[in-house]
């Protein structure tokens, strides 16, 4: 019972990372395309021009942060618990 509500909490923070995270790298990876924009007066409108080149980073970017945040981390708890338990 206790692990469960130990799990549950750091599923939370996690998440809230995750989210936090996601907003953080978007602004970021905006502002760069703006710039970009900004100096090559790139093709059509920076709007569609900067969105364009967002969707394709965000299905990268869910990908990183899914193993950043959630599997590597969750993956070292296990491997610590294991050796911590068998050691």
């Amino acid at each position: 019972m206790v692990f469960a509500r130990l799990m549950g909490m750091v599923l939370i923070v996690l998440t809230i990372v995750f989210v936090c995270l996601w907003f953080y790298a978007r602004a970021a990876k905006r502002e760069k395309l703006e710039a970009q924009w900004e100096k090559d007066q790139g093709p059509g409108r920076r709007d569609s021009f900067v969105s364009a080149e967002l969707m394709s980073y965000e299905a990268t970017l869910k990908r990183k942060l899914i193993w950043g945040v959630y599997v590597v981390p969750s993956a070292l708890f296990a491997i610590l618990i294991y050796v911590t338990n068998m050691g």
